[in-house]
Formats: C-alpha cells, sequence, structure tokens
C-alpha cells in the first residue's frame, strides 16, 4: 500500500491537496483553478510529459472498454476529450457518449476541439460532479475515467455513483498514474516528476504550482492494490488492473454484477 494513500491521523474535515491538507469544501475549488489555468495547454503538455505514451495508454483502455456500436458510454473527467472522440466511431450514430466534466474551462476546450473533429454528432457534453453524477440508475453500459480520479475529493462517494448509474453488466474503467513496480524506476520517476515537471509546466504553461501539485496528487492517490479494495468496497465485482511502463500507470477494471 501506498504509505501516503490513506491517512487516518487527520479529522473528516480536511482532505489532500497534493502534499498540503486542506479542508474538503475547498478542494474542489481549489482543483478547478488548477485546471482553469491548465486547460488550453492540457493536450500539449501531456504529450510533453509523457513522450506521447499517454496516447497508448489510452488506447489500451479504450480496447479494454469493449465499447461497441449502441452503447451508452460516460467519460467522466474527459476534459478535452481525446477519448469521447474515438468512443464516438466505436458506438456509432445510435450510440451516445457522455463528456462529463466538473471543470467548465476544460469542458470548451474540449467541445471546441470536438466541433473541429466533426464528432458532436452522438456526443453529449455535460459539467458533472463525479461524486454525484446526474444520471439515471442503471443508463450507461460503461464508464472510463482517465487521469481524473485522483482530484475527486471523496472517491469512495464517486465509485459508488459510477456503480448507480451502470447497467447490470457494465463496466468502470479507471486509468491512473500509480506505483513505480521498480525501486530504481520510482527514484527516477520521482526527480522527473518534482524537478523537471514544474520547469516544463512553467515554460510551456507559465503555470509551475499547478504542475507541481499534480506531482503531488499522484503520490496521494492509493496505489493499485489500493485501489483495487475500494472499488471492490464500492461494490464492483471481478475487479483487476493492468500496471502500463513499469506501474507509473495502471488501468483498473470493474464490472458491475
Amino acid at each position: 500500500m501506498n504509505d501516503d494513500a490513506i491517512d487516518t491521523s487527520h479529522s473528516d474535515d480536511s482532505t489532500d491537496f497534493g502534499f498540503t491538507r486542506v479542508d474538503r469544501a475547498a478542494k474542489a475549488s481549489l482543483v478547478r483553478e488548477v485546471f482553469d489555468s491548465v486547460a488550453s495547454r492540457y493536450d500539449l503538455m501531456n504529450d510533453l510529459m509523457s513522450g506521447g505514451i499517454h496516447r497508448l495508454w489510452k488506447r489500451f483502455t479504450i480496447e479494454l472498454s469493449a465499447a461497441r456500436a449502441g452503447q451508452t458510454i460516460l467519460d467522466i473527467a474527459g476534459g478535452t476529450g481525446d477519448l469521447a472522440a474515438k468512443f464516438s466511431r466505436l458506438v456509432g450514430p445510435d450510440g451516445r457518449v457522455i463528456l462529463a466534466d466538473i471543470n467548465a474551462a476544460m469542458l470548451e476546450v474540449g467541445r471546441d476541439r470536438l466541433i473541429d473533429k466533426g464528432a458532436t454528432g452522438n456526443i453529449d457534453v455535460v459539467q458533472a460532479d463525479a461524486q454525484s453524477l446526474p444520471f439515471e440508475d442503471g443508463s450507461i453500459d460503461c464508464i472510463t475515467i482517465a487521469f481524473g480520479l485522483r482530484n475527486v475529493t471523496d472517491k469512495a462517494m464517486a465509485l459508488r455513483s459510477m456503480l448507480r448509474v451502470l447497467r447490470p453488466g457494465g463496466r468502470l474503467l479507471v486509468l491512473e498514474f500509480s506505483k513505480p513496480t521498480s525501486p530504481l524506476l520510482a527514484k527516477i520517476y520521482d526527480q522527473y516528476s518534482f524537478q523537471v515537471l514544474p520547469a516544463m509546466g512553467k515554460l510551456i504553461a507559465q503555470d509551475a504550482d499547478s504542475y507541481r501539485y499534480l506531482a503531488e496528487s499522484i503520490r496521494k492517490h492509493p496505489d493499485q492494490e489500493t485501489l483495487l479494495g475500494l472499488m471492490e468496497e464500492a461494490g464492483f465485482a471481478n475487479v483487476s488492473y493492468h500496471n502500463m511502463t513499469g506501474g507509473i500507470v495502471a488501468v483498473h477494471r470493474g464490472f458491475k454484477a
């Protein structure tokens, strides 16, 4: 288990915002400020930070989704719409894709890019909080959340909300940064995250602090086994995960019984 992931020494009124403790009620607005700042250069920074590998991580997640024509797909924290555009083609004109994000600035960028791609015919754009999804029970075939769960204040509440809106047999895929499996890789990754990323954020996005928070938020996120346990506690069945790039990233999958 990641020693920093679950900390019971603090009161229920506070939560992690990177390495800082903040009031639970304040976290959402602090996260919103981060993504308001980085929205316009978010995809560019993802390409630079990962060397483009994030596209392979997302492609594998889409393959695991087994999305088919006519299905309804919900992409939570979908931001700039890259997954939604791919799902749009997979589900076809009889299917539906919902691009959801709590952050209006990210959604605006995503909507504009989907329009540019001509991929809006079967896509709905919805501002929504993962902790209280505004969709009917059992109305979604598949949910994806890519690099968004770590920013949610109450992850258990969000997972229960996702389970509620899934149809029986539906699946959830959580693509998220995780814990490297090699101590040497972990050491190199730490140096990269806390030295290179903020400098890159300052140079490209004129915002070192936001990228420092993003690096910190990764370290506070539950590791692979802990997140698997959280998904099982929320009620998901047959939960498993796949490590990618040495565990720097993992995709967890669970089903609604």
